[in-house]
């Protein structure tokens, strides 16, 4: 049994949520409020030192459980075994790569825009920060949209891709990336993309 400690409107919860839906795994979710601090209590802190979300908690069986942090290493994890990690070499490694993407060119930008506005209110001296992520959101919008030319998802030659574990990680974020003030008309293929993973059967909206 998996459970899940995380925040549904966060994009790096989100992910988790998602493949389990679209896999069909079965998993319990614990709401966890990073505002209200939940995420450092002490019975928190022993499972992530770093007392962010999201969390797995791994049950099995009467053995102790297992613990996991970092929300791509366990999309890495819950995808063993299914469609959405492919078993060739390559190809798991351009699916990290997406996902070292999506973590260091994407998230930094279009998360932390959408953070300081959806979470915080937009707030008079974090107004400036806002602004500055918008150039580096830009850029990983349009890497994205050169990638896509052709293809239908992020990972395999182009016109014989599949969903895999990179489309979700960069759907999460992505998809709501309106909300930290990117919009997305003047990405097409991105926006078709959306569209494409959202045909997914078993996908789950955010909330």
């Amino acid at each position: 049994m998996y459970h899940i400690y995380g925040d549904l409107i966060s994009g790096n919860c989100y992910k988790l949520k998602l493949l389990l839906e679209l896999t069909g795994q079965d998993y319990e979710w614990q709401h966890t409020d990073i505002l209200a601090g939940e995420a450092r209590t002490e019975e928190f802190l022993l499972m992530n030192a770093n007392a962010k979300v999201p969390v797995l908690k791994i049950v099995d069986g009467d053995n102790p459980p297992q613990y996991l942090a970092e929300s791509n290493a366990i999309l890495n994890y819950l995808a063993e075994g299914t469609p959405y990690l492919p078993e060739d070499r390559y190809l798991r490694a351009q699916v990290l790569q997406w996902q070292f993407f999506e973590q260091y060119s994407h998230e930094p930008y279009i998360a932390v825009a959408r953070y300081i506005n959806k979470y915080l209110g937009l707030p008079e001296a974090r107004i400036a920060e806002y602004h500055a992520k918008q150039e580096g959101g830009h850029k990983a919008l349009s890497v994205m949209e050169e990638h896509l030319q052709g293809r239908n998802f992020f990972v395999g030659e182009a016109g014989n891709e599949s969903a895999t574990i990179a489309d979700i990680s960069l759907y999460a974020y992505t998809h709501v990336s309106h909300e930290g003030g990117f919009m997305l008309e003047s990405y097409p293929r991105i926006v078709e993309w959306l569209r494409r993973v959202e045909a997914l059967p078993g996908f789950a909206p955010m909330v």
